[in-house]
């Protein structure tokens, strides 16, 4: 009998050896998994204006701003620039958890009334893009270039190409109009401001391959669009993907989930669900 006993508790003590293994192994699996699916969030801001409007999907709130840049603070986010994520993605470096990059699009003036001391505050860089023929027009409420050149010599705003209007470049069929908006809107800016123009933002987050090829001809070393899905792969640096954020973002939940890294995830994989 107590041979028997015996047996049974070897049998039982590798059976529970057995399951733990199984475990470990599935667990192993998963966080290999997590891995492969996790994007550096990429952040995308339009207007930060003085009084939210949530039914507004490119405008935030100053006071809504605020609180996200305060919660990245306390949750000890690694804010760089896009710039070196681009560089630490080209290199293949390790990128430090929680690392994320801030963008602007279009070039709203309240970028500079109400973001851009907030960015200051929080030491925080960022990306402003800049549609160039739409520079200092007042009833549009753009930048100006002196606005421009104060943020750029503060050292932690970046300004990037957003083409010298706002029409989606596919929507362009001629090849000398598609290449004077990537070309030559790299060539203003870096005229104006008296330094280089490196990164770009395709206009409604749209392109195709040509155009990208095109970007890459003009001298950009990055390019953002907004969630191009699987065709891209995720450290494609002239189509790195971004999160539009939006006043429903209030929720602090709800920015913690699009600044998680497996946003992108969830995103893609709801779409292919939906076909």
């Amino acid at each position: 009998f107590r041979n028997r006993k015996g047996v049974f508790g070897m049998f039982k003590r590798r059976r529970v050896i057995i399951i733990l293994g199984i475990v470990f192994a599935v667990a192993l699996s998963f966080c290999a998994f997590l891995r492969r699916q996790y994007v550096v969030p990429i952040i995308m801001y339009h207007s930060v204006e003085k009084t939210p409007q949530p039914e507004n999907r490119i405008r935030v709130s100053a006071a809504t701003f605020e609180r996200q840049m305060r919660f990245l603070r306390q949750r000890h986010y690694n804010v760089i620039s896009l710039e070196a994520l681009g560089n630490l993605i080209r290199e293949k470096r390790k990128i430090p958890p929680r690392t994320i990059a801030i963008t602007f699009d279009d070039g709203y003036r309240d970028n500079f009334i109400y973001a851009f001391p907030i960015l200051k505050k929080y030491n925080f860089p960022a990306t402003i893009f800049i549609i160039v023929n739409e520079v200092g027009r007042q009833q549009e409420d753009r930048l100006s270039w002196e606005e421009i050149k104060i943020m750029q010599d503060s050292g932690l705003i970046t300004i990037g190409s957003h083409c010298l209007g706002p029409e989606p470049l596919i929507n362009i069929k001629s090849e000398k109009d598609l290449r004077k908006e990537i070309f030559d809107s790299k060539k203003i800016l870096e005229e104006k401001l008296g330094r280089k123009v490196d990164i770009f933002s395709y206009p409604g987050g749209m392109f195709n391959q040509h155009i990208r090829q095109l970007v890459i001809d003009a001298g950009y070393k990055i390019a953002v669009g907004t969630n191009p899905g699987k065709d891209y792969p995720d450290d494609d640096i002239f189509v790195l993907k971004r999160l539009r954020i939006s006043e429903n973002a209030e929720n602090l939940f709800v920015f913690a989930v699009e600044t998680s890294g497996y946003y992108t995830f969830m995103k893609e994989n709801k779409r292919k669900h939906a076909r």
